[in-house]
């Protein structure tokens, strides 16, 4: 990219963070630097973004709240994109029982303040510590349901498209932690038709979500679950039967209190998390013959 860092630099000016390290903004909190680093606080910071990308052809990556995202610790020699504060609303419109969350809200914020309401259907998503828009992105879910559940419209912006769009649920192909949401799409908000209910009961419901992550997952430095459970199992249980919980590779082990959570030290290699993450890959592969499948994001490890 270094050849083409001075159109880059002159078409987005000030908006620019130049070699912004990613680490703090992922909850594994380790990882390289971005070449680039934009945080939009309105679609025309988005469309100077898409201008850049159209002019120079510079590779893209848009993140959320980095709680699914491993970067190398070589980072991301291109343009990262983050929304910022402008994109954190939340709309509720009680009457009709629908939410129009901004992406840049957050999940466990959406479900408190609608199981206030009474609006249920959404109490699962206290549980996922992420961003509306890559909750999309990835169709994020637990405890019994996820996003292609609830949701009606995503309104988004193509870095290398042109304008907002508006997709239906039924025109992502969500699958199980999947959509066909590009690296280079901006989710910009997402409606949810829930349903109107009681509020004692959801509320509970979001309580009993949240003592139970207390009690079965893990703090600290993670990206909550490494890979998909596959059909009929779970791969916690899978990786805990080869002995797995604790295994160690350099900075980075896997948890002793859920097998499916790798925890990074502080101020650890991200290299040493992709490491473990393949090395656990591929025991299972040689000793039960099960093809785990990452649910993380990696990004810059070939």
């Amino acid at each position: 990219m270094a050849e083409n860092m001075d159109e880059v630099r002159s078409v987005l000016g000030t908006l620019g963070v130049y070699e912004k390290p990613l680490g703090p903004l992922c909850t594994y909190r380790v990882g390289g630097a971005a070449a680039v680093f934009v945080e939009a606080e309105s679609v025309d910071d988005l469309i100077t973004v898409q201008n850049a990308v159209k002019q120079t052809g510079v590779e893209t990556l848009v993140i959320g709240r980095g709680s699914n995202l491993l970067v190398s610790d070589d980072g991301f020699n291109g343009i990262v994109v983050q929304l910022g504060s402008a994109f954190t609303g939340l709309q509720i419109d009680s009457d009709n029982a629908q939410i129009t969350c901004d992406a840049g809200a957050l999940m466990p914020v959406a479900a408190r303040r609608t199981a206030a309401l009474g609006l249920t259907g959404f109490e699962w998503a206290v549980g996922v510590p992420g961003s509306v828009g890559g909750g999309v992105r990835m169709n994020a879910g637990g405890h019994g349901s996820d996003i292609d559940a609830n949701l009606v419209t995503v309104e988004m912006v193509d870095l290398v498209g042109n304008g907002v769009t508006v997709v239906k649920r039924a025109d992502l192909e969500l699958g199980y932690r999947s959509s066909n949401v590009a690296t280079t799409q901006v989710v910009l908000s997402a409606t949810f038709q829930l349903d109107i209910g009681d509020v004692a009961t959801a509320k509970q419901e979001v309580s009993e979500i949240v003592q139970w992550r207390r009690k079965h997952q893990p703090g600290g430095q993670n990206a909550g679950s490494v890979f998909r459970n596959p059909e009929g199992d779970s791969a916690g249980r899978i990786i805990e039967s080869l002995g797995l919980k604790g295994f160690r590779i350099g900075s980075a082990e896997v948890s002793e209190k859920h097998a499916n959570f790798f925890q990074a030290d502080p101020d650890g290699s991200a290299n040493d998390v992709y490491e473990l993450i393949m090395t656990v890959k591929q025991r299972v592969k040689d000793e039960i013959g099960i093809e785990l499948h990452p649910e993380n994001r990696l990004i810059g490890f070939g």
